[in-house]
């Protein structure tokens, strides 16, 4: 069986996550990774960064165009929407803002989504340095002591970023939905927008359950649990899987589990409810570029029903997978390791471009149940500038838009396997940092995952503290799903490996 775990990067200024979802045993000792630059843990980052190829600066002339830009955005023709209080949601300590909203309800029932998307575009000349740049970057890379942007920080965390109290060009997305949630009237197009304020998930989900949100704030949670259940209706697939998470404190490192809450996925179903509104606008007017996922083949499915019967999960003939996995409890451990289990089936997502009608053979993204695109984060990935430039001009894209069309899958692919590289990478190193003093200590975990021609070799989730790792050695199958005792063998951050044996 394969294994693939969620990976998020936060930086917080303090942990005290009461709402992490494995916080049931609290470890024997607080355990840290120092971060000063001499450290150990830093100077295997250092050296991931050195191996991968990955940029240390910006080259003088890029930063040169960017402090152009950032002074005198091109000029377009944009309708003035600073009066509307546009409000922005993102982990505490994030500067590169993407997304700006403002939720209201309709005259007559219903809702409307007004949601701003950073003009890029405004401050990237096509075919300059700040575009070919941006091309070799093809996406933002996260470290825990660092970040590698997309574009140079002057740009993606001040003048094209959606800060409060400032107005910034957008790009303009307005669509009205019915009091089910469903897509009415869509428009886009290039505005000015100024937010009001920089909230935070847990914000959010606190005054909205405290029920002392403004209106604006609090139709997140009235609209995405609509399209949540429009989601369910359609066949579409949200995994509630509880993220591995490295968190920065003083120049010190943790690992956690954290479960998404509510207001996480609230805030994707706008999100995802642009990215296919824009998905149809494209095949509409028979050019784009698509986010796009095969169905699993029905050998992955049968696959998951033998995992599910290992792990005592009912899972009748008739209920379908995305009406299984709704019915799980991710703070269940047999639960959790099925869910692990079920990531397997989204491998294999990517780009597909068209053009001049001629639509390709898949146009859904199996995940969504759905066309779908990214579109909304255009200051951490290339692609989503050039979908926004289709979805401004449908009929007839940009020139450069067209040029370079063709080769944004490659580019992307190339840069999404850097960035999984970079996640996977990381989190080894950092597991290995936090335990390389304690091999031969005992720990208390879940067996989330078992090889199928190997039974004896697989995964343990510990409760604490928040580490995947390899889990070998014993002399009987593993039992999956099953909480076990198990001693650390090996933990190596120069080779980034961390190994644990059943006690």
């Amino acid at each position: 069986m394969g294994f693939s775990l969620r990976w998020v990067l936060r930086q917080r200024k303090g942990c005290g996550r009461a709402d992490c979802a494995y916080a049931r045993v609290m470890p024997r000792r607080r355990i840290r990774v120092t971060g000063t630059p001499e450290a150990p843990l830093r100077a295997a980052l250092t050296a991931l960064r050195t191996e991968l190829g990955v940029p240390e600066s910006f080259p003088p002339e890029v930063v040169a165009e960017a402090e152009r830009a950032a002074k005198a955005p091109a000029p377009a023709d944009r309708e003035d929407a600073t009066a509307i209080p546009f409000f922005t949601v993102d982990p505490p300590t994030s500067m590169d803002l993407d997304q700006a909203m403002h939720l209201s309800r309709r005259a007559g029932g219903g809702f409307r989504v007004r949601y701003a998307i950073a003009d890029v575009a405004a401050f990237v000349v096509p075919g300059g340095a700040l575009d070919a740049e941006a091309h070799r970057r093809v996406t933002t890379l996260y470290f825990p002591d660092e970040k590698t942007p997309l574009h140079p920080p002057l740009l993606s965390e001040g003048a094209a970023s959606l800060l409060p109290d400032v107005t910034r060009p957008a790009v303009l997305w307005t669509i009205d939905l019915d009091a089910d949630g469903r897509t009415g009237a869509v428009d886009v197009r290039r505005a000015l927008v100024r937010s009001r304020a920089k909230l935070d998930y847990a914000t959010v989900q606190r005054r909205i359950d405290a029920g002392t949100a403004e209106e604006p704030v609090a139709l997140l949670k009235d609209i995405g649990e609509a399209r949540e259940r429009l989601e369910v209706e359609r066949g579409g697939i949200s995994l509630n899987v509880p993220e591995q998470e490295i968190f920065e404190r003083d120049h010190t490192y943790e690992l956690a589990y954290r479960a998404p809450l509510p207001a996480d996925g609230w805030n994707a179903q706008i999100s995802l409810l642009t990215g296919m509104a824009a998905a149809d606008l494209m095949l509409a007017h028979g050019t784009g570029v698509l986010r796009t996922l095969p169905a699993a083949p029905d050998g992955a499915v049968g696959r998951l029903h033998r995992t599910a019967h290992a792990l005592r999960i009912d899972w009748p003939h008739h209920m379908s997978y995305a009406a299984l996995i709704r019915s799980l409890d991710p703070h269940l451990p047999h639960h959790a390791a099925f869910l692990q289990e079920c990531t397997t089936l989204l491998r294999g997502a990517g780009y597909t471009v068209f053009r001049n009608g001629d639509l390709p053979a898949i146009t859904t993204h199996a995940a969504v149940a759905a066309p779908y695109t990214h579109c909304t984060a255009p200051l951490r990935r290339l692609v989503d500038r050039y979908a926004a430039e289709i979805c401004l001009s449908p009929a007839s894209p940009p020139a450069w838009v067209l040029a370079g069309l063709d080769a944004l899958p490659k580019e992307m692919a190339d840069g999404s396997r850097l960035a999984g590289t970079v996640e996977r990478e990381c989190v080894d190193i950092v597991e290995a940092a936090l335990l390389k003093d304690r091999v031969g200590d005992l720990f208390d975990g879940c067996v989330v995952d078992v090889e199928e021609r190997q039974p004896t070799v697989g995964k343990v989730q510990l409760d604490a503290p928040a580490v995947v790792a390899r889990l070998e050695g014993g002399a009987t199958p593993l039992p999956l799903g099953e909480r076990l005792r198990v001693r650390l063998t090996q933990a190596d951050p120069g080779t980034s490996k961390v190994r644990f044996a059943p006690a």
